[in-house]
């Protein structure tokens, strides 16, 4: 049988991928990921808008203890806002300067 590879939505080239009122942003074999947690959402005619996102960039190293796998949050108003912050920290990791 052939397989099927699944496609999945993207933002500026990297995955998204919703599970609840969870939303995973980026590669899970890069060294960072982000993850969105929507903590209240309100109603626009027949829609549930994101109305509080809480963020996280997450190092996905496996050995790494529960302290180190967090390494920012913050919280924003609005999924386009937390996106949009999202996307800086996630660009940030994975392209570290040289200082």
């Amino acid at each position: 049988m052939a397989e099927k590879k699944q496609k999945y939505l993207t933002y500026k080239g990297k995955p998204l991928v919703r599970q609840g009122n969870t939303i995973y942003y980026g590669n899970m074999s890069d060294d960072y990921i982000i993850m969105m947690q929507i903590n209240s959402s309100k109603e626009f005619g027949d829609l549930d808008l994101a109305s509080k996102v809480s963020i996280q960039l997450v190092n996905t190293d496996p050995d790494a203890s529960i302290k180190e796998k967090i390494v920012k949050t913050s919280e924003k108003k609005g999924l386009y806002a937390a996106m949009d912050i999202a996307e800086i920290w996630l660009t940030r990791a994975l392209n570290p300067k040289d200082e």
